[in-house]
């Protein structure tokens, strides 16, 4: 039974969205304390500082404290298996070989540019920060790399790491659905122009899980309210 499960930060923040995620699939009960970072002498909000480590979503279970997201995603599968969507850390030593696999290539190789993304596409407009045109082509490069040895996978695969949706999916949402939903094109086609990306993408971005979040963040965004 979960008790005393807090999460510190703003669902708007591409952490907290991740963890936020993983406590509605697992279905478990939980207290969001929102803390809001943005002062107006700083010229962005703290949580899209790409590399600021205080952009970290804090969770805590009794006297335990995590503030990496994919650490607490780990923690809460592995603490609660039997709660909610028992499969999403895999049920054996192969699967979870598996997701951990693709969860180190998100971390290294898909946040850094999806990040970038994020902040060009999506947030730098609404701060009316002109476009970096050279650094945004430079990383839809990094990340066009990335999802054409997904999409050679998902030919195979329903999902990153088999037939089940896992942490190795769930950990992609929040910079992805950023990225799909900025006021530029460009992003989302990235992701729709590959055939098995787009029904992946479609079929993650539909989950109950990820579309409470969604509204979470439309409800109270946080900084840019």
């Amino acid at each position: 039974m979960a008790a005393g499960l807090q999460v510190f930060g703003q669902p708007a923040s591409t952490d907290v969205a991740r963890v936020l995620t993983c406590l509605f699939e697992k279905n478990l009960e939980f207290e969001l304390i929102r803390i809001d970072t943005f002062k107006k002498e700083h010229k962005l909000p703290e949580f899209i500082k790409l590399r600021d480590p205080t952009g970290q979503v804090t969770f805590k279970h009794g006297d335990k404290t995590l503030v990496d997201s994919r650490t607490i995603c780990r923690y809460l599968s592995t603490q609660f298996p039997d709660d909610g969507n028992r499969t999403i850390y895999g049920t054996g030593s192969l699967e979870r070989a598996s997701i951990e696999q693709w969860l180190q290539a998100e971390a290294q190789s898909f946040d850094a540019p999806s990040s970038e993304l994020v902040f060009h596409l999506a947030f730098a407009p609404q701060l009316n920060i002109p476009a970096d045109e050279a650094r945004i082509a430079e990383n839809e490069r990094k990340l066009q790399q990335m999802l054409n040895v997904y999409d050679e996978i998902l030919a195979k695969n329903k999902y990153l790491a088999g037939d089940e949706f896992t942490l190795a999916d769930l950990s992609h949402l929040p910079n992805s659905h950023y990225i799909v939903n900025a006021r530029s094109p460009r992003g989302k086609k990235l992701f729709t122009s590959k055939k098995h990306v787009a029904r992946w993408y479609e079929e993650i971005s539909n989950r109950a899980s990820w579309k409470q979040v969604v509204k979470m963040q439309s409800e109270h965004p946080g900084a840019f309210e």
